[in-house]
């Protein structure tokens, strides 16, 4: 079983920044796949950012791109969503996930609340 534990989350201004965490409990963190979703009320979760368990492979959702930056620390088991230039339609709860490359096997965290009003 592994643990997924977000931080970061917070209320900023339109044009604000955050920086999320994730946190993972395991020892083969270089074995997962690592992504952050979001869910905003009445809508379905979305997928934002993927990363390789390399970090060499690394996908947006096209209305991130340019804006948040995914990247993972596997010394730390760590990681990381960098979101600049933060739009009121960015308002969502992020969550992050993790699929194990070989099993399969999928964790999801508890998720963090992003808040983007003037």
């Amino acid at each position: 079983q592994v643990q997924l534990v977000e931080s970061g989350g917070g209320t900023v201004q339109p044009g604000g920044s955050l920086r999320l965490s994730c946190a993972a409990s395991t020892t083969f963190f270089n074995q997962y796949v690592m992504c952050w979703h979001r869910q905003a009320p009445g809508s379905q979760r979305e997928l934002v950012a993927a990363i390789s368990p390399s970090g060499t492979t690394i996908n947006y959702k096209d209305s991130v791109k340019g804006r948040f930056t995914i990247s993972r620390d596997n010394t730390h088991n760590t990681v990381y969503l960098q979101m600049n230039n933060l739009k009121p339609e960015d308002t969502a709860a992020y969550y992050c996930y993790a699929q194990h490359t070989y099993t399969k096997r999928e964790y999801w965290g508890q998720g963090t609340q992003v808040t983007v009003h003037a």
